[in-house]
């Protein structure tokens, strides 16, 4: 499901920042790791890949660099080198460190700072794929065919050396402008490739709106924005990385794949009964993934449907299979193809895992016993970490829209009702013009319009609580 990313600076003791803190005990999560989990210092690999003039794409203020790429052309075709860092590298088996990331299994995002997986000298020092930096790597190489299809796949043990950081507004701004050289500018044309094969095949990628907040004259907006072209293209290297990592793993017959089940006829049915109350003409002869390609989401009541599509993400899991007996379920259903996560071992543990699956495929070789000793109690564990990643991000949320809110208890808003209770249509969400806010809302009188735009009044605005209600009519 996309991840809203939401930032707040200030000083500690700010009403805000001292509510997320207390989220933070409350959870019992904190930043400090035990002094006992250090890293270990990695032999250098053998093969040296320095060579290759690297990139990475990343929020500017990234510095736990997962991934670094090289794009060039390959025949009629091209070649993506895929960098993964090597986290395996530096995390003895058994060790602290290790055990401590089992009990984390993510890292979590919080508005004013982040609970990472690894301590900060490894996640955003040692491993992370920073500029001018040798690091040890999963070095991806893919080659591709005219159209993007994958003909040829090899992961190896590499040292890497990335040669810039870039962000991805500045990404798009050089491809558009046309100043982009040919490694970055094929990012566009590889990535557009990749995405016809993705209707092709059915597959799915949500452009979900993200709320951002930002400083603005000593206070804080929230704020919608609407992903660019180059977040797209770059998650299709990343998607196209995962789904030869799956295919890697289902040859090998020992493997951890992200999959997710065709969403039930309910599910969808639901999903048509929102579209035609907010409006969206969806023919029945137009597939699912056909209507979501034709949303903009920048108009409102498109962004406030693709809100309501990530319900149909929440039943991914993750899927252990082993000795050739392959699971019943193989392949993620918004991808439409089998799938594995692999390429952000510093944010996610499964990654570390698939990876020296992936590692021992392309060699012929066995998979470490560290790895196969994990694999039944790794799909419990991050279904755990994710659920909990999940309620760090609705708390956080709630939080800062009821601090963006508290001094404006009984004004008026203008707004989308986008949900509305199955069994109490009295009761639902209305995302707000201004400022970016989803939350719930209440009717006194009738069943909540689905989909109209209303005047709505904030009744409820508390940071404390992490509350914030509407309700509706307002009156008169």
């Amino acid at each position: 499901m996309p991840r809203r990313h939401i930032r707040v600076t200030g000083a500690p003791e700010a009403p805000l920042r001292a509510a997320l803190t207390a989220l933070r005990t409350e959870l019992g999560v904190s930043a400090s790791f035990p002094p006992e989990a250090v890293p270990a210092t990695p032999e250098a690999p053998d093969h040296d890949a320095t060579d290759i003039p690297l990139f990475t794409i990343d929020p500017p203020t990234s510095s736990d660099l997962d991934q670094a790429m090289h794009l060039s052309r390959q025949g009629t075709g091209y070649r993506v080198r895929y960098a993964i860092a090597d986290v395996a590298a530096f995390v003895v088996p058994g060790s602290p460190l290790d055990l401590e990331t089992h009990r984390r299994v993510t890292t979590l995002y919080f508005p004013d700072e982040k609970i990472p997986l690894h301590p900060t000298l490894l996640g955003e020092g040692a491993a992370s794929l920073l500029p001018d930096q040798p690091r040890p790597a999963a070095l991806w190489t893919i080659d591709l065919d005219a159209d993007g299809r994958t003909l040829a796949v090899d992961v190896r043990r590499a040292l890497v050396r990335s040669r810039a950081k870039l962000d991805y507004a500045g990404v798009q701004r050089q491809i558009d402008s046309g100043t982009a050289e040919e490694p970055l500018a094929l990012l566009k044309e590889i990535g557009e490739a990749r995405e016809r094969l993705e209707i092709d095949r059915g597959g799915i990628s949500l452009t979900v709106p993200e709320q951002e907040i930002t400083e603005h004259d000593h206070t804080y907006e929230l704020n919608y924005r609407a992903p660019r072209p180059a977040d797209a293209w770059n998650a299709q290297i990343s998607l196209l990385t995962g789904m030869a990592a799956a295919d890697l793993m289902l040859a090998y017959g020992t493997g951890v794949l992200r999959t997710l089940p065709t969403a039930p006829d309910g599910a969808v049915g639901r999903l048509r009964r929102t579209a035609h109350a907010l409006h969206i003409d969806w023919p029945h002869h137009v597939s699912y993934a056909a209507l979501i390609r034709s949303l903009d989401p920048h108009r409102p009541h498109h962004a406030a449907f693709l809100l309501e599509c990530t319900t149909l993400l929440r039943g991914a899991g993750y899927t252990v299979f082993r000795d050739g007996a392959l699971p019943t379920i193989t392949t993620h259903s918004a991808v439409a193809a089998p799938y594995a996560h692999c390429t952000a071992p510093l944010r996610r543990l499964a990654d570390r895992y698939a990876t020296e699956i992936c590692l021992a495929s392309a060699s012929g070789g066995a998979a470490p016993d560290w790895v196969l000793a994990a694999l039944d109690t790794l799909p419990k564990q991050m279904a755990d970490g994710t659920r909990r990643a999940g309620q760090v991000e609705r708390a956080c949320v709630d939080i800062v829209e009821a601090a963006l809110l508290k001094d404006r208890v009984g004004e008026q808003f203008d707004g989308y009702v986008v949900d509305v209770e199955e069994h109490r249509p009295t009761a639902g969400k209305v995302q707000l013009d201004s400022p970016a806010v989803v939350a719930p809302i209440e009717s006194t009188t009738a069943p909540l319009p689905l989909g109209e735009r209303l005047h709505v009044r904030l009744i409820q605005a508390d940071p404390a609580a992490a509350r914030v209600r509407f309700a509706w009519p307002p009156p008169a």
